[in-house]
């Protein structure tokens, strides 16, 4: 670094700036093992050695069918990943959020689909594996008959992949770029100028959209962003199907692919099905307390 060459290619010069900082965090670390917890959160790091582990994380909610109990169940999963990133130190901003109907239990209004934007060290890393479907069981507050509901939301959540390290190249003819006024709840628009951005990449049908930012400039490069996420995540997945094709694996369904279920009623119950982790506080899990169940879910093969 202190060659006067150095900083010539400038792009270079930051990232192998980035990498020396990140390196230099980790011997820091490793020097201030103190106590057990100390040596068993450094151990963790064995396990968020992938490709785009270190990096930040775009996490969407879908709600599933189910009217307004699945919408709620939507909303309190967000309030649940925004309180874990809190309590982990990382910084999150809702991208986009279409709502649902006013009128939930505690003033919760549902939501329909959400992104939410997580930076951090390892962000990633520590949330890659709670994409898939989440189970509640409760009495219905939507229920004049006080009947027991079971809703279902789908999380996704992906790497956040910069433009300018995709291998990924998109045509602007693939695309297909609106810009709309951003609503609130009940339909109300939040502002007078059609900043929101929703692009559509043609070739396969994928729609992002982001209203987070003031400029309409910005939401277009957070929107293009979220858009090299999903693509990428698109080619990951067809080069497991192919791989599964060939060894004639069995592919499941997505939307079945259920990994944690969370039960209010009869009886307090979160567990993981696939490390079978549970816990009776059910409360401290949604109010962001998931150490237990991502630690676990991070030493799966």
């Amino acid at each position: 670094m202190e060659n006067p060459n150095f900083w010539k290619d400038k792009e270079k010069a930051i990232k192998i700036t980035k990498e020396l900082t990140a390196l230099q965090q980790e011997v820091s670390e490793f020097e201030a093992i103190k106590t057990e917890e100390d040596l068993r959160k450094i151990e963790l790091r064995v396990f968020l050695s992938g490709e785009h582990d270190k990096g930040n994380a775009i996490l969407s909610i879908f709600a599933g069918a189910g009217g307004q109990d699945a919408q709620d169940w939507a909303t309190m999963l967000l309030r649940m990943y925004e309180r874990y990133s809190a309590f982990k130190g990382f910084k999150t901003k809702i991208l986009h959020q279409s709502f649902g109907e006013a009128g939930g239990p505690e003033g919760r209004i549902g939501t329909k689909q959400a992104t939410l934007e997580i930076k951090g060290p390892f962000a990633y890393g520590f949330l890659k594996r709670e994409s898939g479907v989440h189970r509640l069981v409760r009495i219905s507050p939507f229920s004049p008959q006080k009947l027991r509901h079971t809703s279902f939301v789908l999380i996704e959540v992906l790497p956040e992949i910069k433009i300018e390290e995709s291998e990924i190249k998109i045509k602007p003819e693939e695309l297909k770029i609106e810009f709309y006024r951003a609503s609130g709840p009940g339909g109300q628009y939040v502002n007078k100028r059609e900043t929101s951005v929703r692009i559509s990449h043609l070739p396969t049908g994928i729609v992002v959209s982001c209203q987070s930012e003031r400029l309409q400039g910005e939401n277009r490069k957070r929107a293009q962003a979220l858009l090299l996420s999903k693509l990428h995540q698109l080619r990951k997945e067809e080069k497991k199907k192919e791989i599964s094709r060939i060894k004639g694996e069995k592919i499941s369904i997505e939307w079945g692919n259920q990994i944690r279920s969370y039960v209010l009623h009869p009886y307090k119950l979160v567990k993981d099905l696939r490390t079978n982790v549970k816990t009776s506080k059910v409360e401290g899990v949604l109010d962001g307390n998931l150490d237990n169940f991502i630690e676990a879910e991070l030493k799966i093969p």
